[in-house]
């Protein structure tokens, strides 16, 4: 393939936009190569500047669960936009995107509309720290909550240090209050808490881990994790931004039937525009200014054409009986045409997958967490990622970025990417 207008454009755009992107990962830094620029979508499909169509297996990183440019929320948008783009004042849209996202989820009462799954989680720990009156947050290695400064934090070794910052402006005294742990690993956890008795205001946690490639969690970890919170006075966040509305009408809460105190959402919610939510127990989230002490603020908070697609989005997913079925079927039989032409190509190879999330890691020990999702070869992910590309399959630029199975998708894309592997490795 031809990618002479993505290099030109992306040349241009270096000497205006740091780094020529406006999300690191958008640069390729980590397979190569010059990133390929976007003309349009359709379906389970993108066509690039130099009129390429690829088969798309991030979605805009989630949101695309129905594909792109679907065309009950394109509507929904437009209409919209013809009575006015934004206002700043309450509008009758919020109030129904609402009361559809708390009758489709578990364990919620109240929702508030951010603008994106960075800001949903920023206010979730405000949110959980003004409740406990405590300043401490466990997270764990690997999960990926936004930018905000409390969240880019690496650790030494062992249950009571500290965090330190691992971006510069982020600040030591940010970083103090925030505790690591390693994903799916109780016993790790429980001493964390210990050594922080009466300090921890919450645990916050990717249900199903996307950005250290998609790590499911282990038999027990979650309700463990419910348990330790109950036992310690510790709110436990469930960061749905991946999960919410994907891999159930309830997200992980529903499938995995374990309660968090606060949730947070993005992406599928914004059906493909900018919108982040987080959610609670009417008591939590009563905490929340005007009613509570809590402040939390958006200009653009709930703007109308969000709500639009977002609103569209939801109904359409849940007058859907077998939505998730598709998609469980449709990946589960692009993972066994892997598996099967990986294997046949003597590839070490480890693929997990729950619901529509999927990611294949180049190394055959188990993944459970941010040390062992390293263990993949990374030239072998290269060579894997641009091979595809060459064959018109776009998957994420990152071995540690989970893919994202879209309902547009036919079995006939599904077997044409299974060939692609083949053809790779063969």
């Amino acid at each position: 393939m031809l990618y002479q207008r993505s290099s030109k454009l992306f040349a241009e755009a270096e000497k205006v936009i740091p780094g020529g992107v406006n999300s690191p990962v958008r640069a390729f830094k980590s397979v190569g190569g010059t990133p390929i620029f976007v003309k349009e979508a359709k379906g389970a499909y993108l066509y690039d500047e130099d009129g390429n169509r690829l088969i798309d297996y991030i979605n805009s990183w989630g949101p695309m669960i129905l594909g792109h440019a679907y065309a009950p929320v394109v509507e929904a948008v437009i209409e919209k936009a013809k009575l006015g783009t934004s206002f700043g004042m309450p509008t009758e849209i919020e109030t129904k995107i609402a009361e559809l996202a708390v009758s489709m989820v578990p364990n919620i009462d109240k929702i508030r509309f951010v603008n994106s799954g960075t800001e949903a989680c920023m206010s979730a720990i405000r949110l959980a720290r003004g409740y406990t009156d405590r300043e401490k947050i466990i997270k764990f290695k690997g999960c990926y909550h936004g930018h905000s400064d409390s969240f880019l934090i690496s650790a030494g070794s062992g249950a009571v240090t500290f965090g330190s910052p691992n971006s510069p402006g982020v600040t030591a005294g940010t970083a103090k209050d925030t505790l690591l742990a390693n994903y799916n690993d109780l016993a790790n956890v429980e001493s964390i808490l210990k050594a922080n008795e009466g300090e921890v205001a919450a645990i916050i946690v990717e249900p199903v881990a996307g950005n250290m490639g998609c790590v499911p969690p282990q038999k027990g970890f979650l309700e463990g994790l419910r348990a330790l919170c109950n036992t310690y006075g510790a709110l436990l966040i469930f960061d749905e931004v991946m999960t919410g509305f994907r891999l159930s009408k309830g997200g992980a809460q529903e499938l995995f039937g374990v309660n968090a105190d606060i949730v947070t959402f993005g992406k599928v919610i914004g059906g493909g525009l900018p919108v982040g939510a987080f959610a609670a127990r009417k008591e939590i989230m009563d905490y929340l200014a005007p009613v509570g002490p809590v402040y939390q603020a958006g200009t653009l908070s709930g703007n109308p054409l969000a709500m639009a697609a977002g609103l569209t989005m939801l109904q359409e997913i849940n007058k859907d009986a077998e939505l998730f079925n598709r998609l469980e079927e449709k990946t589960a039989y692009l993972e066994k045409g892997m598996r099967k032409v990986l294997t046949d190509n003597n590839v070490p190879f480890t693929i997990n997958r729950v619901g529509s999330m999927i990611s294949v890691f180049f190394d055959e020990r188990e993944v459970v967490d941010f040390e062992t999702a390293g263990f993949g070869n990374n030239d072998t992910f290269k060579k894997f990622f641009h091979g595809l590309l060459a064959e018109g399959v776009y998957i994420a630029p990152s071995s540690y970025e989970t893919w994202f199975i879209t309902d547009a998708l036919t079995y006939e894309d599904l077997d044409y990417t299974i060939n692609a592997v083949n053809k790779i490795f063969s």
